[in-house]
């Protein structure tokens, strides 16, 4: 999706000395009032996304002079900015004028404290930086006073907020996790990537730690466990709030329409999967330890949708699918995991719902809805413990399609009977997830319900990008030429040459969307290009092999898979510098 950023209002500034600042973060340089009695103090204003008419923001205010117990931050806008969501402080708005003022559990400032708030808001035109803060009553300098205060500091509130915070205490969940949050940087990944010619440009973004077999849960003596990631965590979170994102994937029968990423556990193990995997990983995130961390899981990816996609009836369908339809675990055991972990005050769970080009068809999108649901309310659970789904887990499809829509027609030919689209209702993630969205809330999902986009591998730039729609010779053309998605055919899935970096990781970059999410580690493998013996239960799937000529998931096309893959999940450095060559934005 295309955004721009504003810079000219922070340039002005800049230049006029009010600020300085770097990138989208902006340090307000004010000039305190002589004989100002009160605390000093300074404010960073941080536009940490920004979209169409909307924005998100972050404000770190840091005292400067003597300790205070409560505070009042406030500002005008030059322009229309009008706040329309807060957390971390009650934010309320007049005219151009704001006023934040701290909450019951983050009030207290000593003297060098810091402390961070956020929101979302709307604006037309230009999202000016504002030119000058201040606390509790004096305007913000960045610099310690010299001599002390001769009159008291302005009288803290007498009565409470008369509207809670968006993001409450700790032990109360938030509507959107990802806002105002930092996410957790996964030092294994980011060693890995570092590692890599050119990987420094991207190795300090967030990415999920994968829980895929018993043993990731404690970890060996080369690789991190469970709770030596949610430590490594508490030391990256700060003063602030810190998100650590987990891929809970270990379902009996896993996978059963790709080989790749079949698991450990036999179709009938669900017993070994509720006390061997889910009972240890909810033991650990329950640990009051880590109350603080805001933990989100992606419950089972590419599971459920194949007991509607790949079983008897369809051209698709493989015994293991229709083996795990007829036995109930993956249902019974998404209702488990969600019941276990939802229960527990700082997780947030979010349901894997496949992506536009596996169930946007009329007969997958409707039925896979109701089989959300069906799993959400499974073995004890309700829809209270789902926080939201997430789309394109560790697929490429593009975020936008900017050159053609479902409506377009050639010849009075419709966009849907092209070859590519082949009556799919979606040409893309975005409007796939918004839509997906409004279904799910309108079965019975909380209607606050969030999706993510995981963006990892769905930037699709470099050379090949087109930059206009295709010739209009006929619907084919017309929407060859002008896709960002490159793939010989929308089936296609084990690490695909051509492939880039999507959107970054960010908030709410998008009306019912929690965040764009790097959830598939960049480098990491989708699966072997041959078979390779491992210990990890993964099987040969031909669909990483790029001499094979496909099947009935792919139209009978090449897999357009790079070669000498490693299984899945392991370092594939071909495959992570094809993604930052063709990256989208550009590095």
């Amino acid at each position: 999706m295309s955004r721009t950023r504003s810079t000219s209002r922070t340039a002005l500034l800049a230049a006029l000395g009010l600020i300085t600042a770097t990138g989208a973060t902006a340090t307000v340089l004010g000039t305190a009032t002589a004989g100002a009695a009160a605390p000093g103090c300074k404010v960073d204003y941080q536009i940490t996304n920004q979209w169409n008419t909307g924005f998100g923001a972050n404000v770190t205010v840091t005292n400067t002079g003597d300790p205070v117990a409560s505070w009042t931050v406030e500002w005008s806008y030059a322009g229309n900015q009008q706040v329309t969501q807060g957390w971390n402080a009650t934010i309320t708005q007049s005219g151009a004028a704001v006023t934040a003022k701290n909450v019951s559990y983050n009030g207290t400032l000593a003297t060098g404290g810091s402390t961070s708030f956020g929101f979302n808001g709307s604006y037309t035109g230009t999202n000016a930086v504002p030119a000058t803060f201040t606390l509790n009553g004096v305007v913000c300098n960045g610099a310690t006073p010299t001599t002390p205060p001769t009159t008291p500091p302005t009288t803290p509130p007498t009565t409470p907020p008369t509207t809670p915070p968006t993001t409450p205490p700790v032990g109360t969940k938030a509507d959107n996790p990802y806002a105002g949050a930092k996410v957790y940087v996964n030092p294994e990944w980011a060693a890995k990537a570092a590692a890599e010619p050119g990987g420094t440009k991207v190795s300090n973004q967030p990415t999920a730690v994968w829980l895929d077999r018993i043993a990731a849960i404690n970890g060996s003596a080369t690789s991190m466990g469970l709770r030596a990631h949610l430590d490594k965590a508490l030391e990256q979170k700060g003063s602030g709030e810190l998100v650590v994102q987990l891929v809970v994937y270990n379902l009996p029968g896993r996978d059963c329409a790709a080989l790749a990423s079949n698991g450990e556990l036999g179709p009938t193990e669900i017993g070994r999967y509720k006390t061997e995997y889910i009972d240890p990983i909810a033991a650990i995130l329950a640990d009051s330890k880590y109350a603080g961390l805001r933990i989100v899981t992606t419950v089972e990816i590419d599971s459920l949708p194949n007991l509607v996609t790949n079983v008897s009836g369809r051209p698709t369908a493989t015994a293991n699918c229709d083996v795990m339809k007829a036995n109930g675990n993956y249902i019974t055991g998404v209702g488990y995991a969600l019941k276990k972990l939802g229960s527990i005050g700082n997780v947030y769970n979010y349901i894997d719902a496949g992506h536009h080009g596996w169930l946007g068809w009329d007969d997958n999108f409707g039925p896979s809805a109701e089989l959300f649901k069906q799993a959400a309310v499974a073995e004890g659970s309700t829809v209270d413990n789902v926080h939201g789904f997430i789309v394109n887990t560790a697929n490429y499809s593009a975020l936008k399609e900017d050159h053609f829509t479902i409506n377009d027609s050639v010849n009075g030919t419709s966009v849907r009977q092209s070859k590519w689209v082949d009556w799919n209702r979606y040409t893309d993630e975005l409007s796939y997830a918004q839509a997906m969205r409004a279904k799910l809330v309108s079965i019975g999902f909380n209607s606050n319900l969030g999706m993510l986009i995981d963006t990892s591998r769905n930037g699709w730039g470099g050379t090949a990008r087109p930059t206009g729609p295709g010739a209009l010779t006929s619907v084919d053309t017309y929407e060859n030429g002008g896709r960002y998605d490159r793939r010989i055919h929308l089936g296609n899935w084990c690490n695909q040459a051509g492939a880039g970096l999507g959107e970054r990781p960010q908030a709410a970059p998008a009306a019912g969307i929690d965040a764009y999410v790097w959830m598939k580690p960049p480098g990491e493998s989708d699966g072997a290009s041959k078979e390779i013996p491992n210990n990890e239960g993964k099987g040969f799937d031909r669909m990483c092999d790029p001499t094979y000529t496909g099947n009935a998931r792919n139209g009978n096309s090449m897999s357009g898979s790079l070669p000498d893959a490693p299984i899945s999940g392991q370092w594939f450095s071909a495959q992570f510098q094809e993604l930052l060559k063709n990256a989208h934005p550009a590095l």
